[in-house]
């Protein structure tokens, strides 16, 4: 039986969900309207009309923003069914490296990835954990902006297997730090502050933990551990 406390969290995030799901509909519906409404003044001849269109276009990109904050939003409310499957930890990372590799060296970033030999294998629901880890390391790339070293490496601990996630960036802010993993905190001019919530959801389902050191103008480490799988 589900604990009172764990069962009024799930009721809040069915009923948020539900809300922000009939809410992105509507959205979608006013963003459909929107740009049929700009397509007619997509040729403006009068000063009246241009101001017309250029406001049709500044609704349509709230309006898209909106669309993709509720995604967000659904994404963690969410995190309830798991599709587990047995995997290799190093193949999920090196594929991962091997998609944000070629970005990242245009913005002048070394992506290191270091596998620990026969490190035991974990239960993940792929997809949703390759887009938590996806996060951090885009994470890292944004806290680069002049470059430097992202660097990946595994270790088991006891019955976890453990992933450090390392960059030579900025920081964090102690102030920062103490909040980073709850909703809606974020320091990015277009973020939303739900891409570091989700990833610890995620973790956490998955019966894992994940935590964060950093130091002003040295760098950030995130640290993921994962249940082992001790019988395959």
């Amino acid at each position: 039986m589900m604990e009172p406390l764990a069962q009024q969290y799930f009721d809040l995030a069915e009923t948020t969900g539900s809300f922000i799901h009939d809410m992105k509909n509507h959205l979608g519906t006013v963003l459909l309207n929107l740009q049929l409404l700009a397509e007619d003044f997509e040729e403006p001849e009068t000063q009246k009309e241009r101001r017309a269109f250029e406001r049709f276009r500044l609704m349509e990109g709230e309006c898209q923003r909106l669309v993709g904050l509720s995604n967000d939003f659904l994404r963690f409310a969410r995190i309830d069914e798991l599709y587990l499957e047995t995997v290799e930890l190093d193949t999920v990372i090196a594929r991962m490296v091997d998609f944000l590799s070629p970005t990242a060296r245009q913005c002048n970033v070394d992506v290191n990835w270091y596998p620990s030999p026969d490190l035991p294998m974990v239960r993940l629901d792929r997809d949703m954990f390759e887009k938590a880890l996806l996060n951090l390391m885009l994470n890292a790339e944004d806290a680069m902006p002049n470059g430097g070293t992202l660097t990946l490496q595994a270790r088991c601990e006891g019955a976890f297997v453990v992933l450090d996630i390392i960059d030579t960036g900025t920081g964090i802010s102690p102030e920062l730090l103490r909040k980073i993993f709850k909703p809606f905190q974020t320091t990015k001019p277009d973020g939303n502050g739900l891409g570091l919530a989700t990833a610890r959801r995620v973790v956490v389902a998955h019966g894992g933990s994940i935590d964060v050191q950093s130091e002003l103008g040295h760098g950030t480490k995130f640290t993921i551990r994962l249940p082992a799988v001790t019988h395959p």
